[in-house]
């Protein structure tokens, strides 16, 4: 509808104001020194002064025709995390209704609705609710001279509330309706120091305290905290709520450990989701510590030199026996040694310092006494390693199998040694297992290997056979003894591949991939779970030595149980996926295998404090003219909404105001100059004239 103004007087100088100015001062000058002097004129002269500064200024009476505009009023709706506790986003929705509604019945009003949440995919998941970045966006097309006010529809857990009213970049009443209840109580719990890297076996230390969050802070009591490594029970201990506690840990493997601790729920739980919290410690390896003990001088002994100095983090102690045993001339054998052999240092006191015993061709000889030998044996069956690579000997009276060490050998030898040309070849349960699957990158990578030519022929009672020569007979065996692990490579041509010999083949991956199972590294696991997320979707990889594997379940941080059927994407390798666009940890479970996956930051900002409050509003609301108001369940106490003046007040008890700002669009303008060009010319003329007539009398 259009409306008219009311007459409005203009001026349209047709000088800079500074001239004007200029003029009119020297006037007054001349005029009042006229009057001094006792001119009879100088009130004429004045008046003709007057004239002639309204005729440069040209006032102008004008009429414009309006077309008014909506006010805009902003409503904010917090669809965050935390608004999933309880009854909030149902409270949410009916306070968002009745507040439409009470809008409704304002003229000159139009109605933005609009909503923030966060995701795990999103920027800022981290940084908590951005209720104020979001407005700000959202405010970028609305001129601020129409904006009516913002109200919020939150449990007021916002964390981008701005410190100073002027970084608004407006100015409206804010007002927040703040659902939820007052005075909730929550526990939570907060990692107050963690490490970020530990040593493998060592311990290391977090500090944790868990709070019973109320409007009063609480001491005293005390909470039961679970703590998981890998998905692994490691601890579990009682803390006193509201005092530091530190707890003492062991990261059991390289690379990282994600450790879990969970805290029993309080009596008056809001969420579970900030009872816990997740820490990833790199494990990493003070030195790994290998003897290698080479029977007789051999070309493979470069290969295990070079492999194993390659890697800076590994102690070898590598010795070499250069008398064979079948040379008997009463000679003692500590006056051939160039350097002396400690076997008692070495396999009696230091024995369990070493990760990793290898022996390369060794032979049964006086240089290790039997007693020595049967220590590596309990080495082993206490968690230790052992690979055996193995030469003729292990096929001759002097083999090794003939000492203590058969109890934790899974190949026996039948005393016959293969020769000839011959291609390693990954079994059908090879092409499963982590140390053998895909060494090449193909299905059959070892057409392109080249030849070894020796192979011991064994009897396999036990383990797993991973690669084979023909005739099914076993080249590289694998086995769990107690504790610990064994290998055995029952053929001393690997040199060959480091070589090149017609092409060589993967030693050292093969190699490294062994090594790395009997330190019973995670990832080379037979069955293996694992989990990651990339954007807003959680692959889930199993692995398993069998052809199928039952459904796995996935936990979201909220609790709802998720089950997927994992397909086949090769041997002994599943994958399954599901949306993950909740904010927290993700838990997977199959059977006694678990493992975790974390969506966006590890300990979310959103479930800091997940209480309803209105003190994080409070100062911008207080400070713009609004207000905060508690609204009841299914927002039955929803304040009255009234429309107010600029500069008055905005707020009540129960109701709150939006600013009325009366603009609007100019369609047309009607305006007449007051004083026209020979009225004015008379006038002045005629006072000129009297002041002259004045002064002759």
């Amino acid at each position: 509808m259009t409306t008219s103004s009311g007459w409005d007087i203009i001026f349209d100088p047709s000088l800079p104001v500074s001239l004007i100015i200029l003029l009119g001062g020297i006037g007054a000058l001349v005029v009042t020194y006229a009057a001094w002097r006792g001119a009879r004129s100088a009130g004429w002269r004045l008046g003709a002064l007057i004239i002639t500064l309204l005729v440069i200024l040209n006032p102008t009476i004008r009429q414009e025709d309006r077309d008014p505009v909506n006010d805009i009023a902003v409503v904010l709706v917090d669809q965050s995390q935390s608004m999933s506790i309880g009854a909030r986003t149902a409270d949410a929705v009916a306070t968002l209704k009745a507040t439409e509604d009470k809008l409704k019945t304002l003229t000159g009003l139009k109605t933005r609705i609009l909503t923030v949440g966060n995701t795990a995919n999103s920027s800022d998941a981290g940084e908590g609710t951005n209720a104020f970045a979001a407005l700000e966006q959202a405010l970028a097309d609305i001129p601020a001279e129409r904006l009516a006010g913002v109200i919020l529809i939150t449990d007021g857990e916002i964390h981008d509330v701005p410190q100073k009213l002027s970084s608004l970049g407006f100015k409206a009443p804010v007002h927040g309706l703040i659902v939820g209840n007052r005075n909730e109580r929550d526990r939570r719990l907060t990692v107050l120091e963690a490490p970020r890297f530990g040593i493998v076996n060592k311990p290391v230390t977090l500090t944790l305290r868990v709070d019973e969050a109320s409007d009063a802070a609480t001491t005293g009591g005390m909470a039961s905290v679970t703590v998981n490594i890998d998905g692994k029970r490691v601890q579990q201990t009682e803390v006193h709520l509201g005092e530091p506690a530190k707890l003492t840990l062991v990261l059991d493997h390289a690379g990282p450990n994600v450790i879990e601790i969970d805290v029993a729920a309080g009596p008056d739980e809001l969420t579970p989701a900030n009872n816990r919290a997740v820490i990833v410690a790199n494990g990493i390896h003070d030195r790994l510590r290998v003897l290698l003990i080479s029977g007789e001088p051999n070309p493979g002994e470069r290969t295990w030199r070079n492999f194993l100095r390659a890697d800076p983090s590994v102690d070898l102690v590598h010795f070499t026996i250069l008398r064979p045993p079948e040379i008997d001339d009463g000679i003692p054998i500590e006056e051939l040694s160039l350097i002396a052999f400690p076997t008692s240092e070495l396999f009696v006191e230091k024995l369990h310092e070493f990760d990793l015993i290898i022996f390369d061709r060794y032979k049964r000889q006086s240089v290790l006494p039997l007693e020595y030998l049967s220590n590596v044996a309990d080495f082993v069956e206490n968690g230790g390693a052992v690979l055996d690579a193995a030469g003729p000997s292990f096929a001759s009276p002097y083999s090794l199998f003939r000492t203590p060490l058969a109890r934790i050998l899974p190949a026996e030898p039948t005393g016959d040694v293969s020769t000839g040309d011959f291609r390693p070849h990954v079994t059908d349960l090879g092409k499963r297992h982590p140390v053998t699957a895909g060494l090449a990158g193909d299905a059959t990578p070892e057409a392109t290997w080249g030849p070894w030519f020796r192979v011991i022929d064994t009897n396999v009672s036990r383990g797993s056979i991973i690669m084979d020569a023909p005739n099914d007979r076993p080249l590289l065996v694998l086995d769990r003894v107690g504790k610990g692990r064994v290998a055995q490579l029952l053929s001393d041509q690997f040199w060959l591949w480091s070589r090149g010999y017609e092409g060589g083949g993967p030693q050292s991956e093969l190699l490294r991939r062994v090594a790395h199972w009997l330190m019973k590294e995670p990832d080379l696991e037979e069955e293996n779970l694992a989990a990651a997320i990339n954007g807003t979707t959680l692959t889930v990889k199993r692995r398993s030595m069998s052809d199928a594997v039952p459904e796995i379940d996935v936990t979201s941080p909220s609790g709802k149980i998720t089950r997927l059927k994992p397909e086949t994407v090769a041997p002994g390798r599943f994958d399954a996926q599901t949306p993950a666009t909740e904010l927290g940890l993700y838990r997977i479970t199959q059977g006694d295998l678990t493992a975790v996956a974390a969506a966006g930051p590890l300990n979310p900002r959103e479930f800091a404090d997940v209480r309803a409050t209105d003190k994080l509003l409070k100062p911008v609301t207080d400070a713009s003219g609004g207000s905060t108001y508690w609204v009841g369940p299914n927002g039955e106490d929803t304040p009255d909404i009234r429309t107010t003046r600029p500069g008055k007040d905005a707020a009540g008890s129960d109701w709150l105001g939006l600013q009325r700002n009366n603009q609007y669009f100019v369609r047309a303008v009607r305006q007449a100059p007051l004083i026209i060009g020979p009225l004015a010319l008379l006038l002045i003329l005629g006072t000129l004239a009297l002041a002259w007539r004045r002064e002759g009398r």
